[in-house]
């Protein structure tokens, strides 16, 4: 199952990036589980300065833009 983290403080970029992530998710037919992160200090913890960003499994794919679903299925894979 994938882990799906969102890192922001709950604005629009960041709920539209939870959004795209999600669907992409899904065309892909992942198992997967998403949780979005608002806690300053633990978004600080993965290294990331601009949100919103997209973590997978641990791992910073992308901060500071929202992907196109294409780009973000690349990620999830």
């Amino acid at each position: 199952m994938k882990k799906i983290q969102v890192l922001g403080a709950g604005c629009a970029k960041c709920r539209k990036l939870a959004e795209q992530a999600e669907i992409a998710a899904q065309e892909l037919g992942l198992e997967y589980e998403i949780e979005k992160v608002t806690d300053i200090h633990q978004i600080m913890s993965f290294g990331v300065m601009m949100t919103p960003a997209l973590v997978v499994d641990g791992q910073v794919k992308v901060s500071g833009k929202i992907p196109n679903i294409d780009a973000l299925k690349d990620m999830l894979k």
